[in-house]
């Protein structure tokens, strides 16, 4: 089957609850049994199913065990993520290759559970590295979908994240920051920026090294540096029990 679209349609105000058999996440399908990577439908708030790519991952460590729901892609400039608002709301792009997930859909998973973040990345010479943070939530839309993360551990890209904890979302039509002016307009992304970034994972896709125009690629700057935009980068979340 091939899905043209992340089908992400949130109920906003749920009076809805899964039954048992219902995953919320990622972490309930590979609890069940679905071991392989790939796109499954999820019900983060007990509603309509929502399309996501699960990583299936597991490499004997327990951190790196299976079950996380990817909320976020890069990998081959496909997908326009310089959105506003209302579409980092919801959610946008491809299940199948590049897609942001959404604010509500993210709000419904974490606020009454505890996840973990992992954060993947790759240059374009095919070296890889990650970062993992202990805790990850995101608050309600009333509070700016801010962002709560903690408890770094290196996996050779270094923390460019946790300079972000506390930051409300910014979009090109809805400026959150900290900065005397719109992040998001300056670095054509959306993020928790704050004054500015460390990170701009939604920045423009850009092939490597572009020292161009300052920081506006998919940078994770501890790894690398401003000027380079990474080739892929996912970020991706785990209920921890």
């Amino acid at each position: 089957m091939v899905f043209l679209a992340v089908l992400l349609s949130v109920v906003l105000v749920s009076g809805c609850s899964t039954d048992e058999n219902t995953p919320v996440d990622c972490s309930d399908l590979y609890k069940a049994g679905q071991t392989v990577s790939g796109i499954y439908s999820i019900y983060p708030a007990g509603g309509a199913p929502v399309w996501v790519y699960c990583d299936m991952i597991s490499d004997g460590k327990d951190e790196d065990k299976g079950g996380w729901t990817v909320f976020q892609r890069r990998m081959d400039g496909s997908v326009n993520f310089y959105r506003p608002w209302n579409q980092y709301k919801r959610g946008f792009g491809n299940v199948e290759s590049e897609y942001w997930l959404g604010l509500e859909n993210m709000y419904q998973l974490t606020r009454n559970r505890k996840y973990m973040l992992r954060v993947d990345l790759e240059d374009f010479e095919g070296r890889k590295g990650f970062a993992l943070y202990s805790s990850f939530s995101v608050d309600c839309e009333c509070a700016g979908y801010q962002l709560s993360v903690s408890g770094f551990t290196d996996g050779g890209a270094g923390d460019s994240l946790s300079g972000h904890n506390g930051q409300k979302f910014t979009t090109f039509d809805k400026d959150q920051d900290t900065y005397d002016s719109n992040c998001a307009k300056h670095f054509l992304g959306a993020f928790w920026y704050s004054n500015c970034h460390g990170t701009n994972p939604n920045g423009v896709y850009l092939w490597g090294e572009d020292p161009t125009h300052y920081a506006i690629g998919a940078v994770w700057s501890t790894w690398k540096n401003t000027a380079v935009s990474m080739k892929s980068i996912s970020m991706k979340i785990k209920r921890v029990s």
